[in-house]
C-alpha cells in the first residue's frame, strides 16, 4: 500500500500561508498593545519591549523658582524626575548630553551656587542658601530602568471626548443606509441582467465592468456639482445625509452590480423554468426564489461596502461637511489627534474603537463571504 506523505508543495503552501498570517497579524498585535501603554512608555520605545524593562534616557525640567520654598531658611525646590512613570534611577546629570554624570544620591553645585541632587526613587532637592532666581526651572537629565505599564487611559481620554457619542452616530447614520440602499438598487439590476433579455444588455454589462476601475478622486468633484445643481432645482440644501447616502450608493453600485449579477447567473436555470412555467412573474422570481438564494452574495457586498463606508472621510467631509454636528467618527479622531499627529496613545486606542462595529459586521457574515466572492467562477456542465 502506497504511504499518504504529503507533497513538498502542500508543505510550502502551509508555510506561505503561515508566513502571510503573521505579516498580516503582527502590526494588527503591535497596534492593540500599543494602544494599552503608558503614553510616555510609548513615545520612547517599541511595542515588542512593552513585556520587559527599558532603559531610558529621559530630561526632566524642574518647577521654576517661584516653587521654591524656604525651610531652616534656605530655599527648596523639590519633586520627582520619575512623576508617573516609576522604575529607579540609574544615573542623572544636569545636561541632555551627559545624563549619567552623577550616580543616585550623589549632589552636584549649579551655575547659580544652588546645590541639586536626585535619589534612585527619582526624588530630588535643589538647595540655595538665597532666593533662586529666573524663569525657568533647572533641566534635569537621568537615566532610569522603566518597567512596563499598562492602562486604559488612552481609551479613556478617546470615549470621554467631547462630540464622540455624536460622531458615532453620525457615522452609523450614513453607513447603514449607504450599504442597505446599493443592495436593493443592485439586486434588481443584478436579475435584469442576468436573466432578462433586452436589447443592450451586453453594453450594459461592458459599462458596468469598466466603472469599477473609475477612482473615486476623479469622479467626487463632478458628482458634487451634479448634485448640487439638481439639489438647488428641487431646494433641497447641499450638506444633508441624503447627499452622502446617494454618494456611497453612486461608488458602491458598480461592484454590488458585478458581484451579484456573477451570483445571480449562476443559479440553475431549472429552477427559473419551472417557475415561469408555474405562471410565476419576474418579480416573484426575484423576490421568492432569487433573492433568498443570492444572501452570500448579498452579505459578502455588505461587508465590503459598510466598511467603506464606516471608515471614510473624504466623501463625508465633501457631502456632509466639517461642522460639530455633522462630524463622522473618523473626522472627530483626526481632529483629537491633532495637527501634528504626535499623540500615538490616542491614535492607537482611536484605531481600535473605529473597528469595533465593522468587526461585529465581519463576524456576523463573514461564513458567506466566500460563497459570495466565489460567486459564478464555477459552473455545472
Amino acid at each position: 500500500m502506497l504511504g499518504t506523505k504529503k507533497s513538498p508543495l502542500i508543505w510550502v503552501v502551509h508555510l506561505s500561508v503561515i508566513l502571510l498570517v503573521l505579516i498580516w497579524t503582527l502590526p494588527t498585535a503591535g497596534l492593540l498593545i500599543s494602544s494599552f501603554r503608558d503614553k510616555n512608555q510609548l513615545a520612547a520605545s517599541g511595542w515588542w519591549t512593552a513585556l520587559t524593562t527599558s532603559t531610558q534616557n529621559i530630561v526632566y525640567r524642574a518647577p521654576g523658582p517661584d516653587q521654591a520654598v524656604e525651610k531652616d531658611g534656605k530655599f527648596v525646590i523639590e519633586g520627582n524626575v520619575l512623576e508617573a512613570r516609576g522604575g529607579v534611577v540609574s544615573a542623572w546629570g544636569t545636561s541632555p548630553n551627559k545624563p549619567d554624570e552623577f550616580q543616585p544620591g550623589q549632589s552636584t553645585e549649579l551655575r547659580d551656587g544652588s546645590t541639586a541632587t536626585v535619589q534612585a526613587d527619582g526624588a530630588f532637592a535643589i538647595v540655595s542658601p538665597t532666593k533662586i532666581e529666573g524663569n525657568r526651572g533647572q533641566r534635569i537629565a537621568f537615566v532610569a530602568s522603566i518597567p512596563p505599564r499598562f492602562t486604559l487611559d488612552n481609551y479613556r481620554e478617546v470615549l470621554t471626548a467631547e462630540g464622540i457619542g455624536a460622531s458615532f452616530i453620525n457615522s452609523l447614520t450614513v453607513a447603514i443606509p449607504s450599504t442597505v440602499i446599493p443592495i436593493l438598487v443592485a439586486a434588481f439590476a443584478a436579475y435584469a441582467l442576468a436573466w432578462m433579455k433586452f436589447p443592450g444588455r451586453a453594453l450594459i454589462i461592458a459599462v458596468v465592468v469598466g466603472l469599477l476601475v473609475v477612482p473615486l478622486q476623479m469622479s467626487l468633484i463632478p458628482l458634487l456639482k451634479l448634485y448640487n445643481s439638481v439639489g438647488g432645482i428641487f431646494g433641497v440644501p447641499s450638506k444633508t445625509y441624503l447627499g452622502i447616502w446617494l454618494a456611497h450608493t453612486g461608488f458602491g453600485l458598480p461592484l454590488a452590480i458585478y458581484l451579484l449579477r456573477n451570483y445571480m447567473a449562476g443559479l440553475p436555470k431549472e429552477i427559473m423554468e419551472s417557475a415561469r412555467v408555474d405562471g410565476a412573474s419576474d418579480f416573484e422570481i426575484f423576490v421568492k426564489i432569487v433573492l433568498p438564494l443570492s444572501f452570500p452574495a448579498l452579505a459578502s457586498f455588505a461587508i465590503f461596502q459598510f466598511l467603506w463606508t464606516w471608515n471614510d472621510l473624504l466623501v463625508a467631509m465633501v457631502f456632509l461637511g466639517t461642522g460639530n454636528e455633522e462630524l463622522v467618527l473618523t473626522g472627530r479622531l483626526v481632529n483629537l489627534l491633532g495637527s501634528r499627529g504626535g499623540n500615538w496613545e490616542i491614535l492607537t486606542a482611536s484605531a481600535f474603537i473605529t473597528i469595533v462595529v465593522p468587526l461585529l459586521v465581519f463576524f456576523t457574515l463573514q461564513r458567506f463571504l466566500v460563497r459570495g466572492l466565489l460567486a459564478g467562477s464555477v459552473k455545472g456542465g
